[in-house]
């Protein structure tokens, strides 16, 4: 059977041409991309502190944001609740947070930095910006504005994708 489909992939670019893009050309897999090369970087960096990818996204928001509770650690990080549980029993028993329930609602846990655990959390934000600047290497200040304002749309736009938005966009 023969197949219309073009031989190279410069000709599947071809907006005339009526199938999907190669996957390597869609913006997700694009952005996976990258954000599995940052997170496999981040984790050889953050091995020595005894830390995983995952670990030091929480203990870096407890440094800086001070969230408080176990709820609000688990909604700025993203994560349900079982699994903020989860993550904190492995950072409680490596010593780095500690849990204590409110005395104004038992339902409520708070949560904190051990010395421990501030110790490693005040070594994350140089490892993050030197990171950063390598990734940024050969992007001029206006560049790193631009794509930031790109990403920023992107965000904006993929928000709006969610049950409940606005139809037609976030600009609209």
């Amino acid at each position: 059977m023969e197949s219309d489909a073009p031989e190279d992939i410069a000709a599947c670019l071809d907006p005339q041409w009526p199938v999907p893009h190669p996957i390597e050309q869609h913006l997700g897999y694009q952005l996976r991309r990258i954000v599995t090369l940052l997170s496999a970087h981040i984790d050889r960096q953050v091995e020595p502190l005894g830390l995983t990818d995952a670990q030091w996204k929480p203990l870096l928001r407890l440094l800086l944001d001070q969230t408080g509770t176990v709820a609000a650690l688990a909604r700025i990080c993203q994560l349900d609740a079982g699994g903020m549980t989860r993550l904190l029993d492995r950072l409680e028993t490596k010593g780095l947070v500690r849990r204590e329930r409110s005395q104004e609602d038992r339902r409520v846990v708070n949560i904190e930095l051990t010395d421990e655990g501030r110790a490693a959390a005040q070594q994350l934000p140089d490892m993050l910006q030197g990171m950063q600047r390598s990734i940024l290497q050969g992007f001029s200040a206006e560049e790193e504005a631009q794509l930031r304002g790109f990403l920023a749309r992107l965000y904006g736009n993929a928000l709006a994708l969610e049950p409940g938005s606005a139809p037609g966009g976030p600009d609209s």
